[in-house]
């Protein structure tokens, strides 16, 4: 009787060691443990005004309410837009490391009213670590409208 469990404790054994593998791994499913291929890491910062606003100015320290739109960096498009990933509005603190440097980077200057295309490298926002959605060495472009400074 000792001699078919063993048998069958083993099979068990295997194949909860392969479940527990299979499911460690990433089958090619859409997540950033791969890096965006080509690698961006040579794209340039740059900031283009779409529309110059009439308000107050962004600075250091002042209190922004943005709203934007996030995409992934394409060559593939002229405005650099690839995959949109994100839509919202918030509020940050100028210059505080609130968020990524590309970012807070490229509203300093901005005028209440205004709206600006940012295209940030991965050195200036999520590196070769890559956050959530965003692969690692993504550059990313982001339209922001200036909403508000306090």
């Amino acid at each position: 009787m000792t001699a078919p469990r063993q048998p069958r404790r083993l099979a068990v054994v295997l194949l909860v060691a392969v479940a527990a593998a299979t499911a460690a791994c990433d089958f090619g499913s859409n997540s950033n443990s791969s890096p965006t291929s080509p690698d961006q890491s040579n794209v340039a910062f740059a900031q283009t005004d779409l529309t110059v606003g009439t308000g107050a100015e962004a600075t250091a320290g002042s209190t922004a309410t943005v709203q934007y739109a996030l995409w992934l960096y394409s060559d593939a498009t002229a405005d650099h837009k690839g995959t949109q990933l994100d839509q919202n509005q918030f509020q940050f603190q100028v210059g505080a490391g609130q968020v990524i440097k590309g970012f807070d980077q490229g509203i300093v200057g901005m005028k209440v009213g205004g709206t600006r295309r940012i295209v940030v490298p991965p050195s200036l926002a999520y590196g070769s670590s890559g956050y959530q959605t965003i692969p690692p060495n993504a550059a990313l472009v982001f339209e922001v409208l200036l909403v508000s400074i306090s």
